[in-house]
């Protein structure tokens, strides 16, 4: 079992940039996609982010494209989110995600979240 532990978030002013990491534990395999979701207050969680873990392939929400990246490291098995340009909107708890396929079953493993405050 993957476990997903997030590292990064806190308070930015607007205009300011942040880096989310997400350390993995246990194999990443080339075929899962890494992601972000988010979730703001009284919203529903949406996802910002992802890439795939063997190519690299990335794709990302209209709302962040040009202010977010998304890049991995598999040596250190982490992904990372650049924040730059934040907006008040950017508020939410930001989680890691691991998308796998093993055969005919498929999954979604979360990470616990880490809040990230962007103040006006």
């Amino acid at each position: 079992q993957v476990q997903l532990v997030e590292s990064g978030g806190g308070l930015v002013q607007a205009g300011g940039s942040l880096r989310l990491s997400c350390a993995a534990s246990g194999r990443i395999f080339s075929s899962d996609y890494m992601g972000w979701f988010r979730q703001a207050p009284e919203s529903e969680r949406e996802f910002v982010a992802r890439i795939r873990w063997g190519g690299g392939l990335s794709g990302y929400a209209d709302s962040v494209k040009g202010r977010f990246t998304i890049s991995r490291d598999n040596a250190k098995n982490t992904v990372y989110l650049q924040m730059d340009s934040l907006k008040p909107e950017d508020t939410a708890v930001y989680y890691c995600t691991r998308d796998w396929v093993v055969g005919l079953q498929n999954g979604r493993s979360w990470g616990q979240g880490i809040q990230v405050t962007v103040s006006s």
